[in-house]
């Protein structure tokens, strides 16, 4: 039988960049990375046959290994790990109804759980990259975005994470029955395996519709660099979602909108101009009622300024947060000392670290 070795990496990335609530998404220099080692299936798989009929010899469950960030507390049984779940989903909506023998995981993360840098995107995508490759089913990139999309529903983490730079996505407007099949519920795309679960459990997951996603790449002036300064406390993106309003002003939806389509533009352009960038990057959707689960955040967003510190460009949320995102050109050290004192004020310790952006997005390399 032949041996497969094959090695995943995924991005970190950062999501809204402001005004961009929901729209765009930056990949970052941490990266998921997951190294690989499985026998090759030799059979070839068989689309739209009862996964059940073909279960008479599923091989032993996978073995996964943990280390970086979240190691004491991601579980590593394959049928709880949100990426081999991923990956299985991927296997089965293409005819594998379970992984394949001999299968080895080794992951290792720089990615920080919950403190907006995209760690459970990276999950997803890093899972869709899994089952594409075991199953070599050598998917398209749009189709990749597909299954991803089924899984975390909002586009801006998994589409940066997927293809890296500066990117806008959106999520179309489908027909009725491919938006059901969109719209299942979670537990039906990636179902909970109950400790007396069969190897028949979950075998029929619901397929995506294809082009559930669009996305576009802005350009990225290359001198432009992130500074995360990343609060030492977790927070979830549905508490944080929790705290925002169901309806908004007219006036700040054009508020964000006239910045979004500024910035979108300003961040290619260099050199960078620092007066047009921090403007742009101002936000009334989102921020202003998150900084009651952030303590510091409004003093930080305003007194860490382009005439305060020079080589600054804007300063905002990173996602739903905590961490606080600052892009410059030069004077990081200073940015984000500035923070850290203002956090420190409001009680709250923090680390940072100077983060370039990954043009390349994700990658798998075959041995």
């Amino acid at each position: 039988m032949t041996t497969r070795k094959f090695t995943i990496k995924v991005p970190a990335t950062s999501a809204n960049i402001g005004p961009g609530f929901d729209v765009v998404g930056l990949s970052l220099s941490l990266t998921l990375t997951l190294t690989v080692s499985h026998t090759q299936f030799t059979s070839p798989a068989k689309l739209g046959e009862s996964h059940s009929s073909s279960l008479t010899s599923p091989p032993n469950p996978p073995k996964i290994s943990y280390s970086g960030e979240g190691a004491e507390e991601v579980p590593l049984d394959a049928y709880k790990n949100l990426t081999t779940r991923v990956a299985l989903y991927v296997l089965r909506c293409n005819g594998r109804p379970h992984f394949p023998s001999d299968l080895t995981i080794h992951v290792h993360n720089e990615i920080p759980f919950g403190r907006g840098l995209g760690s459970s995107g990276a999950a997803v995508i890093a899972g869709v990259l899994l089952g594409d490759a075991l199953g070599e089913f050598q998917l398209s990139t749009p189709r990749l975005l597909d299954y991803a999309l089924m899984v975390e529903r909002h586009p801006d983490n998994v589409t940066a994470a997927l293809v890296g730079g500066f990117v806008g996505s959106y999520l179309r407007e489908l027909s009725r029955e491919a938006t059901e099949a969109a719209s299942v519920p979670l537990a039906e795309v990636l179902p909970e395996y109950p400790p007396d679960a069969g190897e028949a459990w979950g075998q029929d997951p619901p397929s995506p519709p294809e082009g559930i996603g669009h996305y576009v790449r802005f350009n990225w002036a290359p001198e432009i660099r992130a500074v995360a300064i990343i609060p030492q406390f977790e927070l979830s993106t549905a508490k944080a979602r929790d705290v925002l309003p169901l309806a908004y002003t007219r006036k700040d939806l054009v508020f964000n909108l006239q910045r979004l389509a500024v910035l979108t533009t300003a961040l290619g352009q260099s050199p960078p101009d620092p007066d047009l960038i921090y403007e742009a990057m101002k936000d009334r959707v989102h921020q202003p009622y998150r900084k009651t689960l952030i303590p510091g955040l409004p003093e930080v967003l305003s007194s860490v300024t382009p005439s305060s510190h020079p080589g600054l460009l804007g300063i905002c949320l990173s996602g739903a947060g905590p961490t606080i995102l600052a892009l410059a050109t030069g004077g990081f050290e200073a940015i984000a000392l500035s923070a850290k004192e203002v956090f420190k004020g409001a009680g709250v310790e923090v680390k940072w670290q100077v983060l370039t952006v990954e043009s390349g997005g994700s990658s798998v390399a075959y041995e």
